[in-house]
């Protein structure tokens, strides 16, 4: 931050086109604006670190599916976008300066937060964080959204049941790396699959899964059979397509599927095409329910609970992938919709230090 005058000045990143196909950094700019000071009801906040998903590649369209968060407008910041800081200066009740937060105004070095407003279906509403437990950084992933939704896909949208056989797709990503781990925690046997041998060995050594797999070696469905002989009874997808499809040919009667997200096709220029075997549902008696972790905002205190705990214990592992300079989000972003990787993707606003698995 900087000041002429009496102005402050911060720096945003804004959309300038709409990614085809790749993201890629020309489609971004990065540029110095005016931070207004805070009026009443809220409050200007340091931002220190930013989160970095997958799903933002939806918001990048030039319309984003019908009910989703809307997409991100050209040339302008990009609203809805989960991010910790430090508050600078408040006039809000309940806040005051020193205070660690999150909200929902990232990609930018400060953001000005009006207390009350909600944001991301309640997920990115203003909230103080308790910075004893956790490092910040952890409301962004384990601790936040990503928590939430792998705690809500297997728990309430997957029923999870004694004895299921659970496989998680992308499983070494932010939220897939979480549900895994949830569920080994609860007991049942967990298949992962991911994109590289590298990430494999991660699941299998460091998350202690029962068996994973690179999807890339080999046909689909014979992988999973191999890592699942007698079938699963629970599928937390965050693929679809071909996984979906290989998912439904695996699933023993009154199987359930977690649709928290579908990767393979938030870059598609055009619709996709469903799985070919949907008739499996009907015969097998198949539950399929798609999710969104911010329609379960209810379930924050119980699940920061649990993962708390699970985190102090050394049951839970939060792997980071951590990207230095706000310039770099784009590049962050970009990196993750490859596969470059593995726990949750942050941009560290202000920092310049390497971190393991960082995207070059």
């Amino acid at each position: 931050m900087s000041r002429e005058g009496t102005a402050t000045t911060g720096r945003e990143v804004r959309p300038i086109a709409h990614p085809r196909g790749e993201v890629r950094a020309s489609d971004f700019r990065v540029v110095e604006v005016e931070v207004r000071q805070p009026r009443a009801g809220e409050v200007l906040v340091r931002n220190t670190w930013t989160s970095v998903d997958a799903a933002l590649r939806l918001r990048l369209r030039e319309t984003a599916p019908p009910g989703y968060f809307p997409a991100f407008p050209l040339e302008e910041p990009m609203e809805g976008i989960m991010t910790v800081g430090e508050v600078v200066e408040s006039r809000a009740d309940g806040f005051a300066p020193g205070d660690t937060v999150w909200h929902a105004a990232g990609w930018r070095d400060y953001a000005v937060v009006e207390a009350e407003k909600e944001a991301l279906g309640g997920v990115g509403t203003l909230t103080k964080l308790d910075v004893r437990a956790a490092p910040p950084q952890f409301y962004l992933g384990a601790l936040g959204g990503n928590g939430l939704t792998a705690y809500a896909g297997l728990f309430h949208a997957a029923g999870l049941r004694d004895g299921d056989v659970v496989w998680v797709s992308a499983a070494a990503g932010a939220v897939g790396s979480l549900a895994a781990q949830m569920a080994k925690i609860r007991g049942h046997r967990v298949i992962g699959s991911a994109g590289s041998d590298e990430k494999v060995r991660y699941l299998l050594e460091e998350l202690g899964l029962d068996a994973a797999f690179n999807y890339k070696r080999g046909a689909l469905p014979d992988l999973l059979r191999e890592a699942a002989p007698d079938g699963i009874d629970v599928y937390f997808d965050n693929v679809g397509g071909d996984h979906l499809e290989a998912a439904l040919g695996a699933l023993r009667r009154s199987g359930r599927v977690a649709i928290c997200g579908m990767v393979s096709e938030y870059a598609a220029e055009e619709p996709q095409h469903g799985p070919g075997n949907l008739m499996l549902a009907v015969t097998k008696g198949l539950t399929i329910r798609g999710f969104r972790g911010s329609a379960h905002t209810h379930l924050l205190p119980e699940m920061t609970r649990h993962v708390g705990a699970w985190i102090r214990e050394g049951r839970l592992r939060c792997h980071e992938t951590i990207i230095d300079g706000l310039p770099q989000a784009p590049a962050a972003l970009a990196g993750l919709l490859r596969g470059d990787n593995t726990g949750k993707t942050l941009v560290r606003i202000d920092g310049f230090t390497h971190r393991e698995s960082a995207i070059a």
